[in-house]
């Protein structure tokens, strides 16, 4: 900073004699003790001195104006970074204080004893409480980050986090009685073991420190600018390019065409072993354009949308922003993982750029294209996926609507083998292909206009749902069990299946995860799952399992007890798309209702559930915030299994989504279970527990088959 004109002698104006070496050695002054001591004393009494005062200080301690002046702001900074520096500590000093008080209640809660029958609390409460406090947890370590993160800029280094409070270890014989699901059922104590590589914090995604140079940025740029008028090119053109399947009339790629229209470089030394998946499909959307392309740019909502495929998405870095506040023009770089709902199927990973292109007024393209960046990912998928690139148009249409044209264009390198089961849905293209997106999307956009309608038109029988508030309330509840049913399929890294030894002619595979969750329950959860065959169609199965009156013809928990829907909310056009809460008749378990979300669309469906308390229930459908009501789904996927059925007409359809056969062929079924078996973080996986997850799994598989006259039927 220059602090004087000329020196700091009594009046700097007559030293401009003197050489550019003299005024070079003056130029810096360290100020006198008197000085020093005259400023504080002024600075006290007026830290903002107008230019009278200054210069009357400037003649009296022989300094340049502009000297008292840099003097006064360098003070003024200094003085600012020591209070900030004093109300940072305070507020850790207060967060550690509320953190503490916390974990006391908390291990308060947990020792509170009903006085009159001796067992814990049910009051709504005591209830909440601890999920209340998890969440009030949560928030107060955002604003100690931010606070931190604030100081550090006037301290010019990092503040270090405080070391976490001691837990306080609770007794395992407060322990002894887990329950199935989170509540109601009482069932065995499980020991369980955490599997190899997992740990009791979510390990972190594969994401390596980014440090993208401007080099970087400019390939990226001229790699989605090739890959968007490639994608361009492939959404118009038709034949040749496009030819329909002669066996299940879908769209596919006619790979000779597409390689003389955009020839690549060393195609020749492509592996054997690499498979192409390309598909395109269209279809409308009840959803506005630019809503679609905002959900699209955006990790969170894009995982929101497509919760049964993908599992997990992450922004890693904005290459570049879009035009004037809108997406058009927008590139970032991104990671997913994409999944079929089973644990036979490893999840695709991809690193890949997302790029933005508004084409014209109410018309814009999103394509996707792989970037390779290095990375050491100890979890590699066996599944190698190269996205050449493939992406959408959406154009406007009147009334709100959009028409979507989805390219799906994938490079498949499988190191393991596919399961036999999965086998003719996965080569056929399915799995993964345009038409299992499209279908998707055109379900939950259905799904989020019934959200956003204001009336309130659910069948609830009986006013039980009493307004829009609480219907909305229901909903976003149903949808957070549905993503982290979802979610449990495709575990995070770390937590890997491991299949367990049974006496079942089908495998069973299970992990095990420390749920910290707000919106699960607290402790270690086990996931149990199958996927099984039968020669049934979906349709079918999908009917039989969210139909009420057949549920205790395969509800091993429920002990055979008929069930009554209690409410009901529509959630899209077609009748199977619903959630209901359901009552079980004849159990001494009047407090335990279960929430049920089926869902289904041309690629497949699910029935997913969990047990949800009546004091939750009614917080929900009052219209209050749900987000810390815990819960544990299970339920089913069913897919159909891609094998080509012949003699359907027009040289015969798959019984996938794209032959929309809807009732022929047969069906994958995905059993999953999950429940949790202690609170405690440090479990063991013992033999009881094995056999007790085997059991419920096989008897429910058993009682599937019987139900369905399928008993013989091998997967």
């Amino acid at each position: 900073m220059d602090y004087a004109s000329g020196g700091g002698g009594s009046g700097g104006d007559h030293h401009h004699h003197h050489d550019a070496s003299d005024r070079r050695k003056k130029r810096y002054h360290r100020h006198t003790a008197h000085q020093i001591q005259r400023l504080e004393s002024m600075f006290k009494e007026c830290p903002h001195p107008d230019e009278k005062t200054r210069l009357q200080l400037s003649r009296e301690l022989g300094l340049a104006p502009r000297q008292i002046k840099f003097w006064f702001q360098n003070r003024r900074t200094q003085m600012k970074a020591q209070h900030e520096r004093a109300d940072n500590c305070a507020l850790r000093a207060e967060n550690d204080k509320i953190r503490c008080e916390n974990i006391a209640i908390r291990e308060a809660l947990k020792n509170v004893i009903c006085p009159s029958c001796g067992g814990p609390p049910v009051g709504e409460d005591s209830y909440f409480d601890e999920q209340k406090l998890q969440m009030e947890n949560a928030q107060l370590k955002e604003e100690l980050d931010r606070v931190s993160s604030i100081a550090a800029k006037y301290i010019g280094r990092p503040i270090s986090q405080l070391p976490p409070v001691q837990p306080i270890h609770i007794s395992s014989l407060d322990l002894s009685m887990s329950s199935f699901g989170g509540g109601g059922m009482v069932g065995p104590s499980l020991d369980l073991d955490l599997l190899p590589g997992s740990s009791s914090t979510m390990p972190g995604l594969p994401f390596p420190a980014m440090s993208i140079s401007d080099m970087d940025k400019s390939l990226m740029a001229d790699i989605a600018g090739n890959a968007m008028d490639e994608l361009i090119r492939l959404l118009q053109t038709n034949e040749p390019l496009w030819m329909k399947s002669p066996v299940d009339g879908r769209e596919v790629l006619n790979l000779e065409s597409y390689e003389r229209i955009f020839p690549r470089a060393n195609t020749h030394l492509r592996s054997p072993n690499i498979r192409i998946e390309a598909s395109r499909d269209s279809g409308v959307v009840i959803m506005n354009g630019l809503a679609l392309v905002d959900m699209f740019m955006d990790a969170n909502k894009w995982v929101e949308l497509f919760p049964t495929i993908v599992s997990r998405a992450r922004t890693l870095e904005v290459i570049s922003s879009g035009i004037l506040g809108s997406q058009s023009g927008t590139l970032q770089l991104m990671y997913e993982e994409l999944q079929v709902l089973s644990p036979f199927v490893p999840p695709r990973q991809l690193y890949f750029l997302r790029f933005c292109q508004q084409i014209e007024q109410g018309s814009w393209a999103i394509v996707d294209v792989s970037y390779d960046i290095p990375q050491e990912n100890q979890f590699a998928s066996p599944c190698k996926t190269h996205r050449l690139p493939s992406g959408c148009l959406i154009q406007d249409m009147p009334n709100g609507y959009s028409k979507v044209t989805w390219v799906e264009h994938l490079e498949i390198e499988e190191k393991a083998p596919v399961h036999r089961l999965f086998g003719d849905l996965i080569h056929s293209g399915l799995a993964f292909g345009a038409e299992r997106w499209l279908a998707t999307l055109q379900r939950m956009c259905e799904r989020f206009a019934c959200l956003m309608v204001t009336g309130n038109s659910t069948r609830d029988l009986g006013g039980v749902i009493p307004s829009a508030e609480g219907k909305r309330s229901m909903m976003k509840l149903a949808q957070r069990m549905v993503s982290s049913f979802c979610q449990s399929i495709n575990p995070s890294n770390g937590h890997q299946w491991t299949t367990l030894s049974g006496l079942n002619e089908f495998e069973v595979r299970a992990t095990l995860h420390k749920s910290t969750d707000p919106g699960q329950p607290n402790g270690v959860v086990l996931s149990a799952a199958t996927t099984i065959w039968l020669p049934i169609p979906p349709q079918n199965v999908f009917n039989f399992f969210r139909d009420e009156r057949t549920r205790h013809q395969w509800d091993v928990l429920s002990n055979q007890a008929p069930v009554q829907e209690v409410a009901h909310i529509a959630n899209g056009s077609h009748p199977g798309n619903c959630i209901s809460v359901l009552r079980a008749f004849n159990t001494n378990q009047n407090n335990m209702l279960i929430l049920q979300e089926s869902c289904i669309d041309a690629s497949g469906s699910l029935v997913v559930f969990g047990p949800v308390d009546l004091p939750a229930i009614n917080i929900a459908m009052s219209g209050e915030d749900p987000s810390y009501i815990p819960l544990l789904p299970s339920g089913f996927t069913i897919t159909p299994d891609g094998r080509p059925v012949m003699g359907s007409g027009g040289g015969g359809s798959s019984s996938g989504v794209g032959g929309r056969s809807g009732g022929a062929g047969g069906s994958l079924i995905t059993v999953v279970f999950q429940i949790l078996v202690s609170s405690l973080p440090s479990a063991k996986m013992s033999p009881e527990s094995v056999n007790t997850v085997n059991n419920l799994i096989g008897t429910t598989v058993h009682q599937i088959k019987a139900a369905l006259n399928c008993s013989t039927t091998t997967s």
